[in-house]
């Protein structure tokens, strides 16, 4: 079940709460947790490995290893799934490996490879992502990337490019314009999609990001069929995240599908906070997520709870229907240890777990801060995500 996973920076899941997905929703909940609790990133060569075991309502078992590695100029990622088989063994269900290069100081090469086993347990290579990266000494940078797909006889063929360029139009103002091709029947490529981004960062280091999508209207022009407007402030502890979606209608109207709104704090001695709210097109509440983290030498304690709509009284306001709670240890030098569940909540009001996880991690420990009488400097403003295309 892909589900998006947390960057080094506390950033809280997005989590649709619909009736019929409540489980999904709250497994997703657990895996972002869970990638948030393996902490910071490293400098300079390392390697660690992370094993995790999850066990939910209705679905097999399954066991995640993820293993790292840097040396010089070279960073392999790996990503491994493994599923309990009929006889009560897990089995290789599908693998991901990222290989980085750093070429020099303005040139990246990322390959993606994929696997899938078969029937007679052999791993087979499914798909191949290319992407190179170039940044200009002005600072603009280009991003090409192509897909190829194995067919039946294990010939590859490339099924989709992609093109991304971003230039900066002054010193607070950068332009990302990009294109998706895919393969036709003719042999060549056909224009399937471009999006057009803008990022403005204003004099009190707000930033504000439009992302405009068009899709091809059949008679050889574009159509806008979709528009996000961002717009971020951080003060290096608090930070307001608010990101309305329009779609367009059948006349080509844009209407506001979708509002959300984020809102993360930290006080002085670490711990953070965060609730993010999620509004439908007519300003109605579909949910509410709370999450506090709080941190200390030995290990971390993270917690999360969703509320919805209470359908049955729309008045007494939006009730709890799910909670997560992860708690970390480090059990010793170079090692992590995590447990957690995530419950949902029945008509009865009663909690049930659906999800538990155990994980083990040989990542390094994230830094803690040396304690203080007074409180320290807010760290260093991070910058926000460069604008780029989606990797497929």
């Amino acid at each position: 079940m892909p589900c998006p996973t947390l960057p080094a920076r506390f950033v809280p899941s997005r989590i649709p709460l619909l009736a019929n997905s409540l489980l999904s929703a709250a497994l997703c909940l657990a895996t972002a947790v869970c990638a948030h609790a393996q902490g910071g990133s490293q400098t300079g060569d390392e390697s660690w490995t992370s094993t995790r075991e999850n066990s939910a309502l209705n679905i097999n078992p399954s066991r995640t290893t993820e293993s790292h590695s840097k040396s010089g100029n070279r960073t392999v990622d790996k990503q491994k799934l493994e599923v309990l088989g009929p006889n009560g063994r897990y089995r290789p269900s599908s693998e991901t490996e990222t290989e980085t290069v750093q070429v020099d100081g303005s040139t990246t090469r990322t390959v993606v490879r994929s696997y899938q086993w078969n029937e007679n347990g052999q791993r087979i290579l499914t798909q191949v992502t290319e992407e190179n990266s170039r940044t200009s000494a002005s600072g603009d940078t280009r991003v090409e990337r192509k897909t190829s797909n194995a067919d039946v006889n294990g010939n590859f063929r490339v099924v989709q490019r992609e093109v991304a360029d971003t230039r900066k139009l002054s010193s607070g103002a950068e332009e990302t314009k990009s294109s998706v091709y895919r393969a036709d029947s003719y042999g060549g490529f056909t224009a399937v999609g471009q999006t057009q981004e803008l990022k403005t960062r204003a004099a009190d280091d707000s930033v504000a990001v439009k992302k405009t999508t068009l899709l091809p209207d059949g008679n050889g022009s574009w159509k806008v069929s979709g528009v996000s407007e961002k717009t971020i402030k951080d003060d290096g502890k608090n930070r307001t995240t608010e990101e309305r979606v329009s779609s367009a209608d059948l006349e080509g109207r844009l209407q506001e599908s979708s509002r959300t709104v984020a809102k993360e704090t930290e006080t002085p001695s670490g711990e953070k906070r965060s609730v993010v709210e999620t509004y439908d097109g007519s300003a109605q509440l579909n949910s509410r997520v709370t999450r506090t983290q709080k941190k200390d030498s030995s290990g971390e304690i993270i917690e999360e709870k969703m509320e919805g709509p209470n359908l049955g009284n729309p008045t007494d306001g939006p009730k709890i229907t799910a909670r997560a709670k992860y708690v970390v240890k480090y059990a010793g030098p170079g090692t992590q240890q995590t447990t957690g569940t995530v419950e949902i909540r029945d008509a009865n009001g009663n909690y049930k777990v659906v999800s538990s996880d155990t994980q083990t991690s040989t990542q390094p420990r994230p830094a803690q801060p040396a304690p203080t009488q007074t409180q320290p400097p807010p760290p260093q403003k991070s910058d926000t995500p460069t604008p780029k295309t989606d990797k497929p």
